[in-house]
Formats: structure tokens, sequence, C-alpha cells
């Protein structure tokens, strides 16, 4: 739990052990914790370079913790700072990068990415970095990931990025398809089903693609697209497919069945609601006990949903569906 700031087990362990027991010296703690004595040794001395323990000045050889709320607090006001300037420094680095790549030469906007190990990292990363909308086109055999090893995807998910996923036919055959796409839908991405897709891609936040080099049996390979062109072809590649597939959903029972045009739940309808009665976002994320960005994310997918463009013709759309009511006021 203490790892975060800069503390192993053993060293948590020692710690912890210390505040429970007010104090105690090596032999104790290594008694305690049933670890050598050298071990609780070093972890002490590291905890002393922290501020987390000192030596009792009356009783020689004895330990005691720092008070945690002191302590710890110096801690975490210390990492939060290194951390903020790690993200200034990220964004320093993304500009002057932005600003190298605005004359950048074609090479470097295309990158080779070989190896199994190589290519799920990167394709990790792609997920991972995307702040707003991850796109894919996925055939039924892997290159270098799976769908059950694609954790990257929940995580991406959880913090608010949408998914719109086309999968082929074949896909559903597979072993804990099913499993996957109920686990998918439950999450709000989007899923649509075609018989065979062109080939497999991921676009992450319309600025970087990757797309697979090799087929089953060698070396896996891809090519990670920068904005280019080429990029927004292959993002044209994906939207015409995306048009044509037959979207997934999960019935009442959990069931993932194929239907036409989604419709949308109960939390997207109050959201309507609240936001055609002049709610600001943030409003309605706090009235509805919502993060904001998940407010954010459920009106682009009733945008998506709808076929729209603004949240005027949202507004328009709703009306014309019955998803709304005329007059509809805040509750």
């Amino acid at each position: 739990m203490l790892g975060a700031i800069g503390l192993d087990e053993r060293q948590e362990s020692a710690y912890r052990a210390l505040v429970a027991i007010g104090a105690a010296d090596v032999a104790e703690l290594a008694h305690r914790l049933a670890l050598p004595d050298h071990d609780i040794e070093g972890a002490l001395r590291r905890l002393e370079r922290h501020g987390l323990a000192a030596q009792s000045p009356g009783r020689a050889g004895r330990w005691v913790a720092a008070p945690p709320a002191l302590a710890l607090g110096a801690l975490l006001t210390q990492h939060r700072h290194e951390l903020e300037q790690a993200e200034l420094a990220a964004v320093l680095l993304a500009e002057e990068y932005r600003a190298e790549s605005s004359e950048a030469a074609v090479h470097d906007l295309l990158e080779v990415v070989t190896g199994a190990s190589a290519v799920a990292h990167r394709f990790r990363q792609l997920q991972l970095g995307a702040a707003q909308e991850v796109c894919a086109l996925v055939t039924g055999t892997p290159v270098a990931v799976t769908g059950a090893e694609n954790e990257a995807e929940e995580t991406a998910s959880t913090r608010g990025v949408s998914y719109r996923v086309v999968i082929e036919q074949e896909v559903l055959a597979g072993p804990g398809a099913l499993a996957e796409l109920s686990t998918a839908l439950g999450r709000r991405e989007q899923v649509r089903v075609t018989g065979a897709v062109p080939a497999k891609l991921v676009i992450a936040d319309r600025a970087l693609a990757m797309v697979p080099l090799t087929g089953p049996g060698a070396e896996p390979a891809a090519l990670v697209v920068h904005a280019s062109g080429l990029l927004d072809s292959l993002h044209g590649l994906f939207e015409a497919v995306w048009r044509e597939s037959m979207p997934l959903a999960l019935d009442a029972g959990g069931t993932v069945r194929a239907g036409g045009p989604p419709e949308p739940d109960v939390t997207d309808l109050r959201i309507l609601s609240l936001l055609l009665a002049g709610l600001t976002d943030a409003s309605v994320a706090k009235q509805l006990d919502l993060g904001l960005r998940t407010v954010q994310r459920r009106v682009k997918g009733l945008m998506e949903m709808s076929g729209v463009s603004t949240r005027l013709q949202l507004g328009w759309h709703a009306y014309e569906r019955g998803w709304v009511a005329r007059g509809a006021r805040r509750p």
C-alpha cells in the first residue's frame, strides 16, 4: 500500500510493526516479522532516511516510528510535487514533439515495431495514452494480444475513454468470446459485428494508429502510424466498416444479441432530461452522483447513437425518438 511513496514490502511491514508496538529493537522486529536481522536492519535504515523511524534517544538499540500523519504527509506532499513536475515535463516534451513533428519527414510518421512483447507493449501503451476514444477492427486471429490479455482496455474504459469496436463474425466462435463481449458491453463499449473486416486496426484519438504487418505463424510486427494523410485514410476505413456493421447489445438477461439501433438506458435518459432543462455537464454529474467524464462520455455516446454532431441536434433527435417529452423539466 505504501509502495507509491517508495517503500518496499519489508520496509512497510517494519514501519507498521513499529506503529503497532511503539518501540522495538532489531531482534524483536525480526522475530515479529519472521525476517533475518540484517533485513530488518536495512529496512530500519531506509525508514530512517525517509523520516519514518528513528533510534530512541533514551533507550539504545531501540527504534520508534515517526507519527504517520506527519511523516507520511510529508512524503505524500513530496511525491505529489514530483508527479506534478513529471506531468509538466511530459507536457513540455509533447509540445516539443509536436513542434518537431509539424515538419517531420515521411519516415518520422511511420514506426515499425517487431517482436511479440514489443507489439503487445505498444498496443497497451496506445490505449493507456488515449484521452477520448479508441476505435478498433478486430479479426479472429490475434497477432500478439488476445482479448482476455488486454487489461489496458478495461483500464482505459474505466477512466472514461470510449470504445467503438467492429469484430468479424469468426470472433464470436472463439473460446470465451461471448464472455469477453458481455464484459465489454457491460462497460458501455460500443461493439458491432460484420462478416469480415478488411484488416486488424486500432486508432487512438485519431492521432495514432497501429496495423499488423505479419500474419499467423510469423514473428509479430506492426506499423504505428502518426498523424498524417495515411492515418486519416485508416480512420475513414474504420468509419466505413462501422456504418455497415450490425450493433451488438446485452439483453435483460445479460445475453449478447444483435439488433437494431441501440437505445439509451435509464441513466442516459436522466442525463438528457437534465441537459435539456439547462443544466451544465458539471451540474448533471453532481445531481446524479456521477463523474464529469462519465457524463461527457455518455453524451458523446448518445450523439454517436443518434448520428448527430451537435448537442442541439441531439435534443431534436431525442424528442423525435420519444426519449424525452417536449417541455421536459428538471426533476
